[in-house]
């Protein structure tokens, strides 16, 4: 897969490493940010009671 991407973006050594850094960073934003959130509505919730 890294091999792929590594021959997908054009460029120098230096700026495909930065691209495949800034798209990384916005992968784990949007996980975060997006569809974390999303899933956890999506899961059933747990009713806890403390005595």
């Amino acid at each position: 897969m890294f091999s792929l991407l590594w021959r997908f973006f054009p460029g120098p050594a230096w700026f495909r490493v930065i691209v495949l850094l800034v798209v990384l960073a916005a992968l784990v934003y949007v996980l975060i940010e997006y569809v974390y959130p999303w899933v956890a509505l999506q899961l059933p919730g747990e009713e806890v009671t403390v005595n």
